[in-house]
């Protein structure tokens, strides 16, 4: 597929997903939340994009919360933004906390980058927060959920908080993670490889494993439960 064709057709699935959650109203200012990976940088590429020709006038703000990590280099996203012609700030969490065992602890990072973010939201008068999660992402979470906390239930593309004066949305939630692996490949994003210790080892990756290994007996199963979640029959739940 031609780049033109590639992106094209991720931004109409972004579109969709966008008109189907109401995502964006007009003069929204959203905060991007970009990590420097593949998500991100192809979501506030898209966003900026279709600035130009969506009916609903909108402006974004790149931010990218530095958590302290040595092998994030922040002067690769500096540029990037500064070439795309993106507002962005680089906002800093409190230093990063390792547990007993000297292993980084994922609840911490998590929750101290949503509390920056929240918090340079209202600083920057941004009215959502656009965060990169994707198909993958919101499938995994659900299965997380079943699985660990024996509930059913995911990360939703349009989510407010604080009643209603923020709003998360998530533009990717109907893009799947190899769509956006190749279309940063293409677009030549300056994608920073994460290092993260856990990557590899956390729960999240086991259900990534789950998933690659039921799609060689059905291709479609990752895209079923996607659906599952819009076409839940009460009447047969407990």
């Amino acid at each position: 597929m031609r780049f033109e064709g590639l992106f094209f057709y991720a931004s109409k699935k972004v579109g969709r997903a966008i008109s189907d959650y109401g995502m964006i109203k007009e003069n929204d200012r959203i905060l991007v939340a970009v990590s420097g990976g593949k998500d991100s940088l192809c979501m506030v590429k898209i966003l900026k994009e279709r600035i130009r020709f969506v009916p609903k006038k909108y402006e974004i703000v790149a931010c990218f919360v530095d958590m302290g990590f040595d092998w994030i280099k922040k002067d690769v996203l500096v540029d990037f933004f500064k070439a795309e012609g993106i507002e962005f700030v680089l906002p800093s969490a409190p230093p990063k906390w390792k547990g007993e065992k000297g292993e980084f602890d994922c609840f911490w990072c998590s929750w101290n980058r949503r509390k920056v973010l929240f918090d340079t939201a209202k600083e920057m008068a941004c009215t959502k927060i656009a965060l990169g999660h994707h198909m993958d992402d919101i499938v995994e979470t659900m299965l997380l959920n079943l699985f660990f906390n024996g509930e059913i239930s995911t990360m939703r593309p349009y989510q407010e908080m604080f009643g209603g004066s923020l709003a998360i949305i998530r533009p990717l939630a109907y893009l799947e993670e190899r769509e956006l692996e190749k279309l940063s490949s293409i677009l030549g994003l300056p994608v920073i490889k994460s290092l993260c210790p856990r990557k590899d080892i956390s729960k999240r990756r086991k259900m990534k494993d789950i998933i690659r290994d039921l799609e060689l007996i059905n291709p479609d199963v990752k895209k079923n439960i996607f659906r599952s979640l819009k076409r839940v029959k009460r009447e047969y739940l407990l």
